[in-house]
């Protein structure tokens, strides 16, 4: 690949046609994620096929993957470590089903303090901040 080859992207376009800053891809060639290519002349050339990889690592990072986990999914992209990589995503989506279930009790933990603070006496502390402040330091409220 020359510097003059329509196959080839310096870091900013290649940074622009992958829809990302080009310190992020300095990042992920600093990580292991995108290769370095050697200079040619006083630019780097980059393969367009790079913008691929560059996608790639963007929704992985979307369903929660750490860069981490997303070298481990690139060493094993050819598809023959189907195990592993079961294992990965099972691993992610273990995280995330216990993510959901707390954010579901978070949920229904607030959706019962606006009711209760929606009928709660003016005269009697807010439940929310009761709640939050019985949680926390264990400062009492202060009562308006």
């Amino acid at each position: 690949m020359t510097a003059n080859s329509p196959e080839a992207l310096t870091i900013g376009r290649l940074a622009r046609a992958a829809g990302v800053g080009v310190e992020t891809i300095r990042y992920y060639q600093q990580r292991g994620l995108l290769p370095v290519p050697p200079s040619e002349g006083s630019f780097r050339q980059y393969p367009v096929a790079l913008t691929s990889r560059i996608h790639f690592i963007k929704r992985a990072q979307e369903l929660g993957f750490s860069l981490d986990e997303i070298t481990e999914l690139l060493r094993l992209e050819d598809g023959a470590h189907r195990s592993s990589i079961r294992r990965i995503a099972t691993d992610r989506l273990v995280q995330i089903e216990k993510k959901v279930a707390d954010l579901k009790r978070m949920q229904k933990t607030l959706k019962h303090l606006v009711i209760e603070c929606e009928h709660t006496r003016r005269d009697l502390p807010c439940p929310i901040i009761a709640s939050l402040v019985q949680e926390g330091s264990g400062v009492k409220p202060v009562h308006s």
